[in-house]
């Protein structure tokens, strides 16, 4: 269930005590000391066809909304597994050792561990976690302080959605779909390769930097799509801010692709396409904006 569709729930049936602090983790106060818990979760089904590649893009998925705050750092992370009951034996041990060893590696390159998890048997391969961090205030962005004049930055592309559509497209209906999509087999292919480049890239350094240029907050860009993420960042604040949407960085190609080939449209340029381990939205103060980018 999406966050921000639990968070309803749990508000309907709860006592109003939960945190509006940020659309993306949950923040308690720990009872020793000013320390805060901050930790997130989240999980999902097979998006590419490398095992590996899709433990590492999953961990990576869950990283983002940790360093949507700003924060370089994840004391420890849990795994969530769901071991495929639909496959052969033989397969299943490859694909459940293969994303293990993915998300496993992706958390390492974060510098953290796995400490622990959960997993079940279902009819398909489920690979996710939990990443959890003690802070103090200082040490973390509040989503919700954006102020008039700040400078809406992406740090990834949008189009991964479409981009993988595409290429399955491709396997099931062959050359065809190149055909219509006025695509040769080969760029749809290297544009798949990029979009999953992007997914399993880590936004740590996105993190790093919203700390050094001070930014005044930001949400990960995941499966609300842009428009979705950017009206729940901008429902957050406290201040009356509008957000001003003049551009957007795409996958080559991928925002108008699907309008020509007869196959699902992914409004991309109207911002909905849902995105896996996409970009974090940051608002960063105009003056520090250009040196952002300039180290991102």
């Amino acid at each position: 269930m999406p966050q921000a569709t639990l968070f309803k729930y749990l508000k309907d049936i709860g006592d109003g005590s939960i945190a509006k602090e940020t659309p993306d983790c949950s923040v308690a106060k720990y009872k020793h000391g000013d320390v805060k818990l901050i930790s997130t979760t989240d999980f999902f089904y097979p998006l590419v066809e490398d095992p590996y590649l899709q433990g590492r893009i999953s961990c990576c998925n869950v990283l983002s909304d940790v360093y949507a705050m700003g924060i370089d750092r994840v004391d420890h992370m849990l795994m969530v597994l769901g071991v495929s009951l639909m496959m052969q034996e033989k397969d299943r041990e490859i694909v459940t050792r293969e994303m293990i060893r993915g998300f496993d590696d992706a958390a390492k390159e974060a510098s953290t561990n796995v400490t622990g998890g959960q997993s079940i048997m279902n009819p398909w391969p489920i690979i996710g976690g939990v990443a959890n961090v003690m802070c103090k205030d200082e040490e973390y962005i509040k989503p919700n302080n954006g102020k008039d004049g700040d400078i809406l930055i992406l740090s990834k592309p949008l189009g991964t959605q479409p981009a993988v559509n595409l290429l399955q497209s491709l396997r099931k209906m062959g050359l065809e779909v190149a055909t219509q999509a006025k695509m040769p087999a080969e760029k749809i292919e290297h544009v798949y390769h990029l979009a999953c480049e992007s997914m399993a890239t880590l936004n740590v350094n996105t993190a790093r930097l919203m700390m050094k240029y001070k930014s005044n907050g930001g949400t990960d860009i995941t499966g609300f799509g842009l428009l979705g993420h950017a009206k729940n960042l901008a429902a957050a604040q406290f201040g009356d801010v509008d957000f001003h949407i003049t551009h957007l960085p795409v996958l080559e190609n991928m925002e108008t692709i699907f309008s020509d080939v007869g196959l699902p449209d992914f409004k991309v340029r109207e911002g909905l396409s849902a995105e896996t381990s996409g970009g974090i939205l940051c608002m960063i103060p105009a003056e520090n904006a250009d040196a952002f980018i300039k180290e991102s």
